[in-house]
This record gives structure tokens, sequence and C-alpha cells, in this order.
């Protein structure tokens, strides 16, 4: 007997209260007032179930979607409710939980306890018309390779219990839970199935054959193969989408099963493995292709190859055209997950996020339509901070994108030229190899909203303090040691360890600067890839491309709020003199026109009020380092040199660091960034920031660092060198980006001789997992390309106190070349000006 392949749908439905954006546990009150063959209760009361009549094409699927929507609508805003078709509630809290009273549910909850208690989740059954219940059975086992891609399509539950889980559907990790959940495996016949049923049944872990939550089961109440893998979706059009494939792969296993082709069988770890991929990534990472033995693919890749293989099919149902015009707007919106995430993004606000979901539940099957402009010939990728799906901008960078999106090729030209005598006029360049370069900055700037940084200053200034108190203990008391903490052969036995630093006194500042480098992944979240302590630059970088940038783009629209970065001047000057007296004089301190950041020396010193001096300029005279023209008696010098300070000489004298040294160790001269911060700055050492956060500050970090492998550790060492082709290796005194070897993008060659490094000198080593870094737009000769962008932002510190740091209002946004994701302008990477938003101002009058 053939399949029947009619359509139907059922949709889980959370009921929002208008008023505070919560879970309402009204459904009983609701649905007496609603057809009980059309709607019903679930397991909890806070969510009601539409029941889609059968129908036979997808317009008629939408339409009945639309109207049972409509009617819940209607009747939900009579009681100040509304709906939203997600797999989870964004506001949704353990404590939103209420069950539905009957019998069977309370015996679930008995039972299952925990497991009850925290399915606050809406899913989207489709059902599909197969009679036939052996045919059923067989064609569940077949259908199971393109489960994942749906769920990916449907994704719709980022935020959980008030936070981003990580993952793009969490519904279906939480699903995952119940003892019958996931594949069956491929089964001859209905009563093999049957069988297992019963026999699930009798073991005591379900109560009935409703119980069995499989991703693909004949239904326990209507002649179909019912679907249970995907999220609700807000929607509508993503629901008939995904009901036209499905139907398809039903199809499709029904021909293959009638034609005696053998079943492609998957593993069921792989199986499992793939449903995990898509639940984390959604659309917005990989999936697995199709085969037993399957490879990964970005996943909109996946999805148009699934949607092909089910071409024949589709076009026999009558399907092909509007599947195919479908998926092209999925994958141009992107799904549930993604649009949710851009919403908190904006104001760091759930609400917003609730606000989308109710809209989208309650609109158009096709959902909004967008008025944007169309970024054309953008080459799009998910992790891309600018440009969304659909190649329309997000929506803090609607107006500079707007901007320059309309540019023609020559003024692009003009301005590009402009941009480059501009950073000639300045002296905008660094030094390389003896090799005099200049700072490439691309015209396109990066924008950091006011709720991301407010994030980054709280999770920065937390892991500036707790570096700080490390530093200060370890050349003190080393209490951390004597706690087990760190061993001494961590702390003194590391490459920046300077024993000099051990004579300064007790509670002195040592790392007043210090700056960090962040990644965004592609999941939108932010990290710290490295800590600079020792000498970190870049922040006048920051001020001079803001300049150039107003003189070039002028007219480039700016955002309400947007931050100063000049104001980082005053910070450092106020820093350096904390703990001067009244009227104290600072100073940079460089080794002049050769070094690296010569530029910076000058525009801080300029900036801050600060003498600019070197090594020549300075002299050591009744136990005080003055300025040695004038004798001025300089209180705080904030070193800003290549090598050590006690080896700085003088033509006067050839020990003049270390009677710098002499001095800062009776405390009558500060020195910032001291000597021995390299301590920190040491690759090995970032592994231990979070226990460090732990240990001096009793709290857990606020920002995530990149996995990172000590290969001095045996055990990680022979991990690591069976993976250096798939990891990111670096010496843990480089910088730069010197030593960086990027596995993925290496040759065997390459890989095979960073093996022999690693072996021969293993603590000269760490390695890291690879995260993509975000991508943003960069002004080319022929418009917006992306391009790979970190962030480097400087923290200031007056002692080690909570309100005692500060995130400074500019940060530098590295960009890499084309085609790398290394940012170092060392090796060719470029910056772009980094519009940090503040708060709005208060409108005048007020």
């Amino acid at each position: 007997m053939s399949a029947e392949l009619t359509l139907g749908a059922e949709e889980e439905l959370h009921l929002i209260d208008l008023e505070t954006k919560r879970l309402s546990a009204r459904a009983p009150q609701l649905l007496s007032r609603l057809p009980a063959d059309r709607y019903g209760a679930e397991l909890q009361r806070t969510t009601v179930e539409t029941n889609v009549p059968v129908v036979t094409t997808l317009s008629d699927l939408r339409r009945e979607i639309l109207l049972l929507r409509k009617d819940l609508v209607d009747a939900a805003s009579a009681s100040d409710l509304a709906i939203a078709a997600a797999g989870t509630a964004p506001r949704s809290e353990f404590a939103d939980f209420e069950l539905t009273a009957t019998g069977r549910y309370g015996r679930m909850q008995e039972q299952y306890r925990l497991l009850v208690d925290e399915q606050l989740i809406c899913g989207l059954q489709i059902h599909v018309g197969v009679s036939d219940r052996d045919l059923a059975v067989q064609i569940a086992g077949r259908v199971a390779p393109v489960l994942p891609a749906l769920l990916a399509l449907s994704a719709s539950s980022p935020f959980w219990n008030g936070q981003d889980t990580g993952y793009a559907s969490i519904r279906s990790i939480i699903w995952q839970r119940w003892p019958s959940a996931g594949a069956t495996g491929p089964m001859a016949n209905a009563r093999e199935y049957d069988r297992m049923v019963e026999d699930l049944i009798g073991s005591g872990v379900i109560a009935d054959a409703k119980m069995a939550y499989f991703d693909v089961r004949p239904s326990s109440h209507a002649p179909t193969l019912e679907l249970r893998t995907c999220d609700a979706c807000p929607v509508v059009d993503d629901a008939v989408l995904i009901a036209g494939l499905y139907r398809a792969a039903v199809r499709k296993a029904e021909i293959d099963i009638v034609d005696g082709r053998p079943e492609t069988l998957r593993a069921a770890p792989l199986h499992r493995a793939a449903m995990w991929q898509a639940a984390r990534g959604g659309l917005a990472g990989e999936l697995l292709d199709l085969g037993a033995h399957p490879e990964r693919l970005p996943a909109a890749q996946a999805v148009r190859q699934l949607a092909v293989s089910l071409r024949p099919q589709l076009e026999e149902l009558g399907d092909w055209h509007d599947v195919e015009g479908l998926l092209e707007q999925t994958l141009a919106r992107g799904n549930s997950a993604d649009r949710q995430r851009a919403a908190y993004a904006e104001r760091g606000e759930l609400d917003d996020v609730v606000d989308l979901v109710v809209k989208e539940t309650h609109g158009p099957a096709s959902g909004e339509l967008p008025t944007l402009p169309t970024l054309t010939g953008y080459r799009f990728r998910a992790g891309d901070e600018a440009i969304g799906p659909g190649l329309h901008a997000r929506p803090a960078y609607r107006g500079v994108a707007e901007f320059f999106r309309t540019l023609d090729g020559a003024d692009i030209a003009d301005r590009c030229e402009r941009r480059d005598a501009a950073a000639r006029d300045a002296g905008l360049r660094f030094t390389v190899d003896d090799e005099v370069r200049g700072f490439d900055v691309d015209l396109m700037p990066r924008i950091v909203t006011h709720h991301e940084w407010k994030q980054l200053a709280r999770g920065l200034t937390q892991r500036a303090r707790a570096i700080e108190s490390f530093l200060q203990d370890a050349y003190g008391a080393r209490r951390i040691v004597a706690d087990g903490v760190l061993t001494e052969a961590q702390v003194v036995d590391a490459s920046g360890w300077r024993v000099e630093a051990t004579l300064l006194p007790r509670g002195t500042v040592r790392a007043a600067v210090q700056g960090f480098d962040l990644i965004r992944t592609e999941f939108g979240g932010w990290r710290v890839l490295e800590d600079n302590v020792r000498s970190p630059s870049g922040a006048a970088y920051g001020v001079a491309v803001r300049s150039l940038l107003d003189t070039v783009v002028p007219d480039a629209p700016r955002p309400a709020g947007l931050l100063d970065p000049h104001s980082v001047f005053a910070l450092l000057r106020e820093t350096l003199l904390a703990h001067a007296p009244e009227g104290g004089v600072g100073a940079v301190l460089s080794e002049g026109p050769d070094a690296a950041a010569w530029f910076e020396h000058r525009a801080l010193a300029e900036g801050a009020g600060l003498l600019l001096l070197t090594a020549d300029d300075l002299d050591v005279r009744d136990h005080r380092v003055v300025e040695s023209s004038s004798g001025t008696v300089v209180d705080a010098l904030y070193l800003r040199l290549d090598g050590e300070l006690l080896d700085l000489r003088s033509h006067a004298s050839n020990d003049l660091g270390v009677r710098i040294m002499d001095v800062a160790a009776t405390g009558d001269v500060f020195l910032a960034n001291a000597p021995g911060n390299g301590l920190a700055d040491d690759k090995a050492m970032y592994v231990a920031v979070p226990d460090l956060i732990e240990y001096y500050l009793n709290e857990k970090p606020h920002l995530e660092s990149v996995p990172t492998y000590r290969l001095s550790d045996e055990a990680e060492r022979l991990a690591v060198l069976d993976r250096v082709g798939e990891l990111v290796t670096k010496p843990v005194d480089g910088s730069g980006g010197v030593g960086v070897l990027i596995g993925p993008s290496a040759s065997a060659a390459e890989v095979a001789a960073r093996r022999v490094e690693i072996a021969q000198d293993p603590a000269r080593w760490v390695a890291q997992e690879v995260v993509s870094l975000s991508s943003h737009p960069t002004l080319t000769p022929t418009g917006l390309e992306p391009r790979h962008v970190d962030l480097r932002a400087f923290v200031y510190l007056t002692g080690v106190g909570p309100t005692q740091s500060r995130l400074a209002d500019v940060g530098l946004t590295r960009v890499a070349p084309e085609g790398s994701m290394v940012v170092n302008s060392s090796r060719g990477g470029g910056a772009k000006d980094t519009w940090i938003i503040g708060p709005e101002p208060a409108p005048e009058g007020d």
C-alpha cells in the first residue's frame, strides 16, 4: 500500500503575559473558550497546542496554521496574553513551570522529577500520511539523515533560564533527556516497533505509547508518520518549508523501499552527533552531509544539498517551486535563533527578544518583509558583525552601511587617497625589523554597542585586577604557590620572570596599563585571546584612526552616544600620577625614533601632558629620577621599552637602568608597567587566568578564554602533537604574531616542523583551539568585502580594588588581510576605527 502523503501539524505555543513578558500559566482558562478538537493542553500550563486538520498541499497547511494562530491570538488578547512559537520563551525560568492538573501528568512528574519541571519548551510536529504502519516504520529509519538540517532550519531556542545557552536549539538538547527520545534505528515492520514500545512500557521507564518520544515515529493517534525533531517556528513559512522537505524525504524513502534499494545506514553515534551539531550551531554553524560517512559542510550548503537531493520528489508532489523559494527566504533572514540573538545584541534586553518572537508569531506567514536595502554582492558569512542574513545591515549599522554602500568607485578612490595622505601627514606608522611601514586604515568603522561595552568593561576590569593581584603576590609572598594553585616552577621558571621585580615596594601597582586582545566568535560571544601586560600598544593608534576618519569621512552618520577615544589621554595621566605628590611630573620613557611604536610614544606624551624622554634625557640625582637638562624630578615613568629596564644605558651612564630601579625600589619613582610584568604576558600563564580570578577575587570569570594547552604538561603535549594541524600553536613569549602557526591553514611541512619544535622544547610553546574570528565589512576599491577582525582594549589601574580599574573609551580594531585570520600589522594586517557607544544622552531639558 502506498503512502497517502497528506499533511498535518501540531504547534506548541507559549503563552506570554504582555505586561511582564514572562510565561503565563493560564492555558486552562484559555482552552475553556476554544474548540477542543483544534486546541489542547500540554504538560505545562503555560502552553497551548494547536492541531492542524489533514490537508494535501503546502498552501493549505499555511492557511490552516494561520487560522488556528489567529483564533488563539484573538482569545489570548482578551486576557492580555500573547502567543510565542519558539522552542523556549526567551524569559522563561525554572520557577515558571506549573503542571497541568491531570493524573497522567501528575504521574509523570512523580516519576521523572526535574526532567518534567524543565519542560518549558515548545516543538513543532509535522505529520505525513502513511497509514500502512509497516511502511511507516521502515521509512522512519531511512529519513534520519535529513533530520539535522530540519532541526537547524527550525532552531528557535538560544535563550533559556534567562541566558544565552550557546545553542541555537537548547529545546532539542532538553528534549533528548527523555529516556525514549532520539532515533529508533532501522526496524523491519510495525510488529518489531510495537514490541519495542511494549518492552519500554514493561520496563517501567515509560508509562504508555504516547511517551515514545522518538525523532520520527508512527503517530500514536493518527495514521501518519510524525516528525518530532523541530523547535516551534515563529514564522509560519519556516514550518511550511520543513513540512515540504519532510514530506519529500518520506516519499523518497518510500520509493527506495518499493524499489528494493538497500538502506544507507549511519551509525547511531554519528546520527546523535549530527543532531547535536545542528542544535549547537543551527544555520550559523556546520552540518553533516547525507552520507553514511559524512563530511562537514556550512549549514546553508548542507540544506541546499538536501533540497536538491529531494528535488525529484518535490517536483512529483508539486512542491519544488514553493520549497526552493521558501528555503532561500529562510537562509536570507536566518533562523529564529539568529534573529533573536541579533535583537538581544542591540540593548542586552530579553524583553526585546520576547517582542520579536511575539511579533513574528502574530504576523504574516512570511514574516516581516524587509524594508532595508540589500548589500548586493557582499560575501555574507554567519559571523559577520555588520551585515546579517539577506545581506541587510544589522540595526546598529543601518546608517553607516547605507552611507558606504552608496559610494561609487571614484568617491572610494578619492577618499582612500585622502586617507593615505592624512596618515602620512600624521606620521601614522610603525617599525618592523628596522623597516618603517605605513599603518593601513580601513574607512568602514566597527560599532560596539553600549550593552556589549558594558559586558566587556565588567569582564576586562575583573581580569586586570586579578592579573595585578597575581603580579604583586608573585613578586612578594607568593601565597598562590603556598596554597597550591600554581607551582613554584610555574612562577619563577616562567619566561617572563625577572628577579629585580622583587625589589619594588609591597603594594606597588605593577601593571598600570593592560591591553587585551578580544575576538568575537561566529555565535556573537566575546572571548579574551591574549593578555598584554608588559607594554601593550595601540591606544594612541586608536585615537589617530578616529581623527583620520573625522577628516576623510566626516559625512558618515555618527550614532548617538558615540564615545570620544581622546579621553584615554586624561585617563593615562590620572593613572600615572595617582600616587604622586600634587603637581607631580610623569613621563613616557622610550627608546626614541627607532622604537617600533615611536608614533604612539609621542602621541601619548603629547595627549596626556607627559614628558617624552629617552635614556639620554634621564639621570639619577640625590636618589631621584630627573630630566637631565632641567633637573625636573620625574615622579612616574611609563616604560615603553622594547628591552629590559636593567639594560638601559645612556651616553652618560652605563648603568642608568639599574640606578632607576634602585630609586623605584624605595618608592621614589613609580614605574608604570614595571619590570617583570612579562610573567603575566607569558602565553602559558594565560591558561591560569581563570584560576587567578577565582583565587584573588573569589569570583567566576565574566569573560571566557580560548581553550589553551600548556605543552610543558606531558599529557597535554601528547594530545597536541597529534593535533598540530588542527590547532593554533604559538611561542609563550611571542608578540606581533611572530611564530604563530594556524594548523588548518598550514602546509604539511610546516605542521611537521612545528611538531619537531614542540618536541625539542615543549615549555616554549602553547596551543589553542581554532576559534573562527568574526568578520566585518572593509572598504576596497570595488566596494565592501568581509575581513576577519579582533579588538584590543585597554584597562588602566591604580590598585586592585573594585573601583580602581577602568576600561578606556578606546579600542583598536585590527583587520586581517584577505583570506587570513592573522590580524597583526606586522603580518600584513590593518586597523579600523572602533565606534564605542555609551548611554544615549538625555533629551535637552531633562
